[in-house]
Protein backbone atom coordinates (compact mmCIF):
# COMPACT_ATOMS: atom_id res chain seq x y z
CA UNK A 1 0.00 0.00 0.00
CA UNK A 2 1.40 3.40 -0.99
CA UNK A 3 0.35 6.90 0.01
CA UNK A 4 -0.57 8.94 -3.09
CA UNK A 5 0.18 12.16 -1.21
CA UNK A 6 3.91 11.32 -1.07
CA UNK A 7 5.62 11.41 -4.45
CA UNK A 8 8.42 8.94 -5.18
CA UNK A 9 11.12 10.02 -7.67
CA UNK A 10 13.86 7.65 -8.83
CA UNK A 11 17.37 8.56 -9.89
CA UNK A 12 20.83 7.01 -10.22
CA UNK A 13 24.17 8.07 -8.76
CA UNK A 14 27.31 8.36 -10.88
CA UNK A 15 28.53 4.85 -10.03
CA UNK A 16 25.18 3.20 -10.74
CA UNK A 17 23.77 3.11 -7.22
CA UNK A 18 20.05 3.72 -6.85
CA UNK A 19 18.81 7.01 -5.38
CA UNK A 20 15.15 7.57 -4.49
CA UNK A 21 13.56 10.85 -3.40
CA UNK A 22 10.42 10.86 -1.25
CA UNK A 23 8.63 14.23 -1.32
CA UNK A 24 6.56 15.39 1.66
CA UNK A 25 2.82 15.58 1.16
CA UNK A 26 3.17 19.35 1.66
CA UNK A 27 6.48 19.70 -0.17
CA UNK A 28 7.63 22.99 -1.62
CA UNK A 29 10.23 21.36 -3.88
CA UNK A 30 9.95 21.31 -7.69
CA UNK A 31 9.71 17.87 -9.35
CA UNK A 32 13.03 18.21 -11.21
CA UNK A 33 16.15 16.65 -9.70
CA UNK A 34 19.80 17.22 -10.55
CA UNK A 35 22.19 14.76 -12.19
CA UNK A 36 25.09 13.28 -10.21
CA UNK A 37 28.07 14.28 -12.35
CA UNK A 38 30.86 13.16 -10.02
CA UNK A 39 33.71 10.94 -11.23
CA UNK A 40 33.52 8.04 -8.78
CA UNK A 41 35.66 4.95 -8.34
CA UNK A 42 34.00 1.61 -9.11
CA UNK A 43 31.91 0.14 -6.31
CA UNK A 44 33.82 -2.17 -3.94
CA UNK A 45 33.46 -5.89 -4.36
CA UNK A 46 30.74 -7.56 -2.31
CA UNK A 47 32.01 -8.58 1.12
CA UNK A 48 32.13 -12.15 2.36
CA UNK A 49 30.75 -13.84 5.47
CA UNK A 50 32.48 -16.26 7.82
CA UNK A 51 30.65 -18.59 10.18
CA UNK A 52 31.46 -18.82 13.88
CA UNK A 53 31.18 -22.58 14.52
CA UNK A 54 30.66 -22.01 18.26
CA UNK A 55 27.37 -20.18 17.71
CA UNK A 56 26.48 -20.87 14.09
CA UNK A 57 26.31 -17.11 13.49
CA UNK A 58 27.58 -15.44 10.33
CA UNK A 59 29.98 -12.45 10.44
CA UNK A 60 30.24 -10.21 7.37
CA UNK A 61 33.86 -9.16 6.73
CA UNK A 62 33.42 -5.82 4.94
CA UNK A 63 36.88 -4.26 4.86
CA UNK A 64 35.78 -1.44 2.54
CA UNK A 65 33.89 0.10 5.46
CA UNK A 66 37.23 1.17 6.98
CA UNK A 67 37.30 4.03 4.47
CA UNK A 68 33.96 5.60 5.33
CA UNK A 69 33.70 9.22 6.45
CA UNK A 70 34.02 9.92 10.19
CA UNK A 71 32.24 12.91 11.76
CA UNK A 72 32.85 15.42 8.93
CA UNK A 73 32.28 19.20 9.32
CA UNK A 74 29.05 20.67 8.00
CA UNK A 75 30.68 21.96 4.81
CA UNK A 76 31.77 18.42 3.90
CA UNK A 77 28.62 16.58 4.94
CA UNK A 78 28.21 13.63 2.50
CA UNK A 79 24.45 13.46 3.16
CA UNK A 80 23.71 17.12 2.49
CA UNK A 81 22.63 18.25 -0.98
CA UNK A 82 25.56 18.76 -3.35
CA UNK A 83 26.97 22.28 -3.69
CA UNK A 84 30.26 23.84 -4.74
CA UNK A 85 33.01 22.48 -2.51
CA UNK A 86 30.93 19.57 -1.23
CA UNK A 87 30.52 16.75 -3.77
CA UNK A 88 28.12 14.83 -1.53
CA UNK A 89 26.04 11.75 -2.25
CA UNK A 90 22.81 13.57 -3.15
CA UNK A 91 22.84 15.92 -6.17
CA UNK A 92 19.63 17.85 -5.35
CA UNK A 93 17.95 19.29 -2.32
CA UNK A 94 15.33 16.93 -0.92
CA UNK A 95 12.76 16.17 1.75
CA UNK A 96 13.72 12.51 2.30
CA UNK A 97 16.29 10.64 0.23
CA UNK A 98 17.25 6.95 0.16
CA UNK A 99 20.31 5.60 -1.61
CA UNK A 100 22.50 2.52 -1.72
CA UNK A 101 25.37 2.68 0.76
CA UNK A 102 28.74 3.35 -0.86
CA UNK A 103 30.49 0.99 1.59
CA UNK A 104 27.89 -1.70 2.30
CA UNK A 105 28.11 -4.59 4.73
CA UNK A 106 25.88 -6.63 2.40
CA UNK A 107 25.60 -6.42 -1.38
CA UNK A 108 25.38 -5.16 -4.02
CA UNK A 109 25.57 -8.76 -5.30
CA UNK A 110 22.32 -10.71 -4.95
CA UNK A 111 21.40 -14.39 -5.05
CA UNK A 112 21.17 -16.00 -8.47
CA UNK A 113 17.87 -17.73 -7.66
CA UNK A 114 15.19 -16.03 -5.60
CA UNK A 115 12.46 -18.70 -5.62
CA UNK A 116 10.86 -19.81 -2.37
CA UNK A 117 12.26 -23.31 -2.81
CA UNK A 118 15.76 -21.94 -3.28
CA UNK A 119 15.28 -19.67 -0.26
CA UNK A 120 14.23 -22.56 1.98
CA UNK A 121 17.20 -24.64 0.85
CA UNK A 122 19.58 -21.71 1.34
CA UNK A 123 18.28 -21.06 4.87
CA UNK A 124 18.68 -24.69 5.83
CA UNK A 125 22.21 -24.71 4.47
CA UNK A 126 23.13 -21.48 6.29
CA UNK A 127 21.87 -22.91 9.59
CA UNK A 128 24.12 -25.94 9.39
CA UNK A 129 27.47 -25.63 11.18
CA UNK A 130 30.97 -26.39 9.97
CA UNK A 131 34.56 -25.22 10.19
CA UNK A 132 35.90 -22.28 8.15
CA UNK A 133 32.69 -21.86 6.18
CA UNK A 134 32.43 -18.75 3.99
CA UNK A 135 29.67 -17.28 1.86
CA UNK A 136 29.19 -14.11 -0.19
CA UNK A 137 27.55 -11.25 1.76
CA UNK A 138 24.68 -10.84 -0.67
CA UNK A 139 21.92 -8.36 0.12
CA UNK A 140 21.69 -4.60 0.23
CA UNK A 141 22.38 -1.67 2.55
CA UNK A 142 20.64 1.67 2.14
CA UNK A 143 20.97 5.09 3.80
CA UNK A 144 17.76 6.98 4.66
CA UNK A 145 18.31 10.74 4.94
CA UNK A 146 15.59 12.28 7.09
CA UNK A 147 16.35 15.89 6.19
CA UNK A 148 18.77 17.99 4.12
CA UNK A 149 19.89 19.74 7.34
CA UNK A 150 23.29 18.86 8.82
CA UNK A 151 22.08 18.33 12.39
CA UNK A 152 19.07 16.69 14.03
CA UNK A 153 17.45 13.28 14.35
CA UNK A 154 14.06 11.70 13.74
CA UNK A 155 12.72 13.38 16.86
CA UNK A 156 13.43 16.86 15.50
CA UNK A 157 11.35 16.35 12.34
CA UNK A 158 7.93 17.81 11.63
CA UNK A 159 4.96 15.45 11.65
CA UNK A 160 4.75 15.72 7.86
CA UNK A 161 8.43 14.81 7.43
CA UNK A 162 8.17 11.96 9.93
CA UNK A 163 5.28 10.60 7.90
CA UNK A 164 7.42 10.75 4.75
CA UNK A 165 10.19 8.74 6.43
CA UNK A 166 7.67 6.12 7.55
CA UNK A 167 6.40 5.90 3.97
CA UNK A 168 9.98 5.42 2.79
CA UNK A 169 10.43 2.58 5.30
CA UNK A 170 7.29 0.89 4.00
CA UNK A 171 8.28 1.38 0.36
CA UNK A 172 11.81 0.09 0.85
CA UNK A 173 10.71 -2.84 3.01
CA UNK A 174 8.48 -4.05 0.18
CA UNK A 175 11.16 -3.52 -2.47
CA UNK A 176 14.02 -5.07 -0.53
CA UNK A 177 11.93 -8.06 0.57
CA UNK A 178 11.42 -8.87 -3.12
CA UNK A 179 15.16 -9.05 -3.90
CA UNK A 180 16.54 -12.56 -4.51
CA UNK A 181 18.32 -14.00 -1.49
CA UNK A 182 17.04 -11.44 1.05
CA UNK A 183 15.64 -13.07 4.21
CA UNK A 184 15.09 -10.11 6.55
CA UNK A 185 14.80 -6.31 6.24
CA UNK A 186 15.85 -4.07 9.14
CA UNK A 187 15.24 -0.29 9.31
CA UNK A 188 17.08 1.46 12.14
CA UNK A 189 18.47 4.74 13.43
CA UNK A 190 21.67 5.16 15.45
CA UNK A 191 21.68 8.47 17.30
CA UNK A 192 24.61 10.00 19.22
CA UNK A 193 28.40 9.71 19.37
CA UNK A 194 28.04 7.47 22.43
CA UNK A 195 26.36 4.89 20.18
CA UNK A 196 29.18 5.11 17.64
CA UNK A 197 27.53 7.35 15.04
CA UNK A 198 30.00 8.46 12.35
CA UNK A 199 27.73 11.06 10.69
CA UNK A 200 25.82 13.72 12.62
CA UNK A 201 23.39 14.31 9.74
CA UNK A 202 19.86 13.09 10.63
CA UNK A 203 19.61 9.72 8.96
CA UNK A 204 18.95 6.03 9.45
CA UNK A 205 19.77 2.89 7.54
CA UNK A 206 18.07 -0.21 6.16
CA UNK A 207 19.84 -3.57 5.98
CA UNK A 208 18.57 -6.39 3.79
CA UNK A 209 20.19 -9.55 5.18
CA UNK A 210 20.85 -12.86 3.39
CA UNK A 211 19.87 -14.77 6.56
CA UNK A 212 17.52 -14.50 9.52
CA UNK A 213 19.43 -12.52 12.14
CA UNK A 214 20.46 -14.16 15.44
CA UNK A 215 18.12 -11.96 17.50
CA UNK A 216 15.16 -12.88 15.31
CA UNK A 217 16.12 -16.54 15.38
CA UNK A 218 15.89 -16.41 19.17
CA UNK A 219 12.45 -14.82 18.76
CA UNK A 220 11.35 -17.63 16.44
CA UNK A 221 12.45 -20.11 19.12
CA UNK A 222 10.34 -18.26 21.69
CA UNK A 223 7.29 -18.30 19.40
CA UNK A 224 7.84 -22.03 18.92
CA UNK A 225 8.01 -22.56 22.69
CA UNK A 226 5.09 -20.26 23.65
CA UNK A 227 2.73 -20.52 20.70
CA UNK A 228 1.54 -18.32 17.82
CA UNK A 229 -0.30 -15.84 20.08
CA UNK A 230 2.89 -14.60 21.77
CA UNK A 231 2.72 -11.03 20.45
CA UNK A 232 -1.02 -10.65 20.96
CA UNK A 233 -0.81 -11.94 24.53
CA UNK A 234 2.25 -9.82 25.30
CA UNK A 235 0.58 -6.65 24.06
CA UNK A 236 -2.63 -7.34 25.99
CA UNK A 237 -0.65 -7.88 29.21
CA UNK A 238 1.45 -4.73 28.74
CA UNK A 239 -1.53 -2.53 27.79
CA UNK A 240 -3.17 -3.45 31.11
CA UNK A 241 0.02 -3.05 33.16
CA UNK A 242 2.03 -0.28 34.88
CA UNK A 243 4.65 0.28 32.17
CA UNK A 244 2.54 1.82 29.36
CA UNK A 245 3.94 5.12 28.06
CA UNK A 246 1.67 6.07 25.13
CA UNK A 247 -1.32 4.38 23.60
CA UNK A 248 -3.26 5.35 20.50
CA UNK A 249 -5.87 3.80 18.27
CA UNK A 250 -3.30 1.70 16.42
CA UNK A 251 -0.09 1.61 18.54
CA UNK A 252 1.08 1.23 22.15
CA UNK A 253 4.52 2.07 23.57
CA UNK A 254 5.71 0.55 26.84
CA UNK A 255 8.78 -0.29 28.89
CA UNK A 256 9.15 -4.08 28.67
CA UNK A 257 8.85 -6.28 31.74
CA UNK A 258 12.45 -7.53 31.48
CA UNK A 259 14.19 -4.41 30.14
CA UNK A 260 17.92 -4.91 29.66
CA UNK A 261 18.95 -1.30 29.10
CA UNK A 262 18.52 1.72 31.43
CA UNK A 263 16.24 3.24 28.78
CA UNK A 264 14.31 0.64 26.79
CA UNK A 265 10.98 1.12 25.06
CA UNK A 266 9.00 -1.26 22.86
CA UNK A 267 6.29 -0.15 20.47
CA UNK A 268 3.75 -2.54 18.93
CA UNK A 269 0.87 -2.16 16.48
CA UNK A 270 -2.49 -3.30 17.86
CA UNK A 271 -3.25 -5.57 14.92
CA UNK A 272 -0.92 -8.17 13.52
CA UNK A 273 1.30 -6.80 10.76
CA UNK A 274 4.62 -8.48 9.91
CA UNK A 275 6.40 -5.37 8.61
CA UNK A 276 6.02 -1.75 7.52
CA UNK A 277 4.87 -2.75 4.05
CA UNK A 278 1.76 -4.34 5.61
CA UNK A 279 0.73 -1.30 7.66
CA UNK A 280 -2.29 0.77 6.64
CA UNK A 281 -2.14 4.46 5.82
CA UNK A 282 -4.04 5.21 9.03
CA UNK A 283 -1.47 3.27 11.06
CA UNK A 284 1.37 5.19 9.42
CA UNK A 285 -0.38 8.52 10.01
CA UNK A 286 -0.80 7.86 13.73
CA UNK A 287 2.73 6.48 14.07
CA UNK A 288 4.24 9.73 12.73
CA UNK A 289 2.88 11.73 15.65
CA UNK A 290 3.11 9.05 18.33
CA UNK A 291 6.72 8.17 17.51
CA UNK A 292 7.75 11.84 17.63
CA UNK A 293 6.17 12.14 21.09
CA UNK A 294 8.08 9.10 22.24
CA UNK A 295 11.46 10.27 20.95
CA UNK A 296 11.01 13.79 22.27
CA UNK A 297 10.05 12.32 25.62
CA UNK A 298 13.23 10.23 25.69
CA UNK A 299 15.20 13.44 25.03
CA UNK A 300 13.30 15.25 27.79
CA UNK A 301 14.56 12.80 30.43
CA UNK A 302 17.73 14.90 30.81
CA UNK A 303 19.00 18.33 29.83
CA UNK A 304 20.89 17.00 26.80
CA UNK A 305 19.79 14.66 23.97
CA UNK A 306 19.87 10.96 24.78
CA UNK A 307 21.86 8.55 22.57
CA UNK A 308 19.85 5.58 21.37
CA UNK A 309 19.40 2.80 18.85
CA UNK A 310 15.91 2.69 17.35
CA UNK A 311 15.58 -0.82 15.91
CA UNK A 312 12.51 -1.77 13.87
CA UNK A 313 12.26 -5.55 14.12
CA UNK A 314 10.29 -7.05 11.22
CA UNK A 315 9.23 -10.60 10.46
CA UNK A 316 11.54 -12.63 8.22
CA UNK A 317 10.67 -12.40 4.56
CA UNK A 318 9.76 -16.08 4.24
CA UNK A 319 9.20 -17.45 7.78
CA UNK A 320 6.37 -17.14 10.35
CA UNK A 321 4.95 -13.96 8.93
CA UNK A 322 1.59 -14.75 10.51
CA UNK A 323 3.19 -15.01 13.97
CA UNK A 324 6.05 -12.44 14.15
CA UNK A 325 4.83 -8.85 14.48
CA UNK A 326 6.50 -5.57 13.53
CA UNK A 327 8.04 -4.06 16.67
CA UNK A 328 10.20 -1.10 17.63
CA UNK A 329 12.83 -1.74 20.28
CA UNK A 330 14.45 1.53 21.32
CA UNK A 331 17.41 1.22 23.68
CA UNK A 332 19.84 3.64 25.28
CA UNK A 333 22.87 3.02 27.53
CA UNK A 334 22.22 6.28 29.41
CA UNK A 335 21.61 5.37 33.04
CA UNK A 336 21.93 8.90 34.45
CA UNK A 337 22.52 12.43 33.16
CA UNK A 338 26.30 11.89 33.18
CA UNK A 339 26.60 8.09 33.20
CA UNK A 340 26.45 5.36 30.57
CA UNK A 341 25.97 1.64 30.96
CA UNK A 342 28.94 -0.22 29.52
CA UNK A 343 28.63 -3.90 28.69
CA UNK A 344 31.08 -5.60 31.00
CA UNK A 345 31.91 -9.27 31.56
CA UNK A 346 28.46 -10.71 32.28
CA UNK A 347 26.62 -8.95 29.45
CA UNK A 348 29.33 -8.80 26.78
CA UNK A 349 30.92 -12.20 27.33
CA UNK A 350 28.03 -14.32 28.54
CA UNK A 351 24.90 -12.49 27.38
CA UNK A 352 23.66 -12.53 30.98
CA UNK A 353 22.15 -9.10 31.58
CA UNK A 354 21.86 -7.17 34.83
CA UNK A 355 19.44 -4.23 34.89
CA UNK A 356 20.50 -0.95 36.51
CA UNK A 357 17.02 0.46 37.13
CA UNK A 358 13.62 -1.14 37.56
CA UNK A 359 11.42 -1.03 34.44
CA UNK A 360 8.53 0.35 36.48
CA UNK A 361 10.50 3.34 37.81
CA UNK A 362 11.89 4.10 34.36
CA UNK A 363 8.38 3.92 32.90
CA UNK A 364 7.23 6.48 35.48
CA UNK A 365 10.11 8.81 34.56
CA UNK A 366 9.45 8.43 30.84
CA UNK A 367 5.72 9.11 31.22
CA UNK A 368 6.55 12.33 33.05
CA UNK A 369 9.06 13.32 30.35
CA UNK A 370 6.60 12.57 27.54
CA UNK A 371 4.02 14.71 29.32
CA UNK A 372 6.40 17.69 29.06
CA UNK A 373 6.84 17.61 25.29
CA UNK A 374 4.73 18.82 22.39
CA UNK A 375 4.43 17.61 18.80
Amino acid sequence: MTDPRIEVRRSTLADGRELIYFDDADTTLPPERGIDERALDPRPATAHMRQDPLTGEWVSIAAARQNRVFLPPADLDPLAPQREGNPSEIPSTYDVAVFENRSPSFGPELAADGTDAASAAALAELRSVGLERTRTSIGRCEVVCFSPEHEGSFGTLTVSRARTVIEAWAHRTAALSALPGVEQVFPFENRGKEIGVTLGHPHGQIYAYPYVTPRTQRLLDSVEAYGPTLFADLLERERNGPRVLITGEHWTAFVPFAARWPVEVHLLPHRHVPDFAATSLAERDELAELYLRLLRGVDALYDTPTPYIAAWHQAPVHERRDEVRLMLQLTSPRRAADKLKYLAGSEAAMGAWIGDVTPESQAEALRAAIGRVQV
